[in-house]
């Protein structure tokens, strides 16, 4: 996956800038879905307990209170590890479906590269499944990876690609999934479709990050916003509900909000500021507090 040019790292998240030579500006659309609160308590604790349970070494771990502590740190680490293997994986994913469309449009790219790249990691699976996709419903590509911008809310995003499908205009998104235990791959958030809405009100395209050149969005006027789940056996589109599409967009919107706030009172200062202790000074038989009003006096 190409990383998008104008994409900063900030203490407020991934953010855009509308040219290399300028600041960032706008957060970006994941960074605005983020600030929904995610439930992962148990995901977290399931994972710790899972890498634990199979370490091989468990037998001669218990008899030694040192190899113990070593193996829960190394436990409680299971999540992140597994987050960034998964992360890892969907970013050659998405490498090798952009490199496709790069391909089919004569452009440069890099396709053998990208697969060879997953073969090394044992994932061909997912480019067999995503080349049987591909031709399966005929997908023309538009735009790989177009960056986009919205000056009226204030956000911008990177569109995994525009296509043309059945002569129908589609805005897509790929999520990398792994497989259930029936071999089916495994179920889309609907979190995707904020993320495919935030793409479609866009207002403007990148047309050079240099110059810092935009063009008007052109395939906003009701595109099908597809969720594609890409997995090691199959590959299932899915199609954002139209009827319920501006529930979604209200409510990035309302996100978009949050984010704006939270940066306002991280941007503020410092929360929580010390007390320093009552001051007594002995005045006659009986005692006064002295002090400033910023003390406990």
């Amino acid at each position: 996956m190409t990383a998008p040019l104008l994409a900063h790292a900030t203490d407020y998240g991934r953010m855009y800038a509308r040219s290399t030579t300028e600041q960032f500006s706008v957060p970006s659309i994941t960074t605005v879905i983020g600030q929904q609160a995610h439930a992962l308590d148990g995901w977290f604790g399931y994972m710790g307990a899972s890498s634990l349970a199979a370490d091989p070494e468990l037998p001669a771990i218990l008899g030694s209170p040192a190899k113990t502590r070593q193996a829960v740190n190394k436990a409680s680490k299971a999540a992140e590890v597994y987050r960034d293997a998964a992360a890892a994986r969907g970013d050659r994913v998405h490498t090798y479906c952009e490199q496709v469309a790069l391909r089919a449009m004569g452009r440069p790219h890099r396709m053998q590269e990208c697969r060879d790249d997953l073969a090394a990691n044992g994932e061909q699976a997912f480019a067999a499944r995503f080349d049987e996709w591909w031709e399966l419903y005929r997908v023309e590509p538009l735009a790989p990876e177009i960056t986009v911008w919205n000056k009226t809310v204030g956000y911008a995003g990177t569109l995994d690609l525009v296509a043309r499908i059945n002569g129908r205009i589609c805005l897509i998104d790929y999520k990398t999934k792994g497989t259930t235990r029936d071999g089916t791959v495994k179920a889309l958030d609907d979190k995707v479709v904020m993320q495919l809405a935030a793409g479609m009100k866009a207002e403007e395209s990148l047309v050079d990050p240099v110059a810092g050149e935009w063009e008007p969005w052109k395939y906003g006027d009701n595109p099908m916003l597809l969720a594609v789940a890409i997995g090691e056996t199959e590959v299932r589109p899915m199609r954002a509900n139209p009827e319920i599409l501006k529930h979604h967009w209200w409510k990035f919107c309302a996100l978009r909000r949050v984010w704006e706030m939270s940066a306002d009172v991280t941007a503020a200062g410092q929360a929580l500021l010390p007390v320093a202790p009552p001051v007594f000074a002995a005045v006659g038989a009986g005692t006064v507090n002295s002090g400033s009003s910023d003390d406990l006096n």
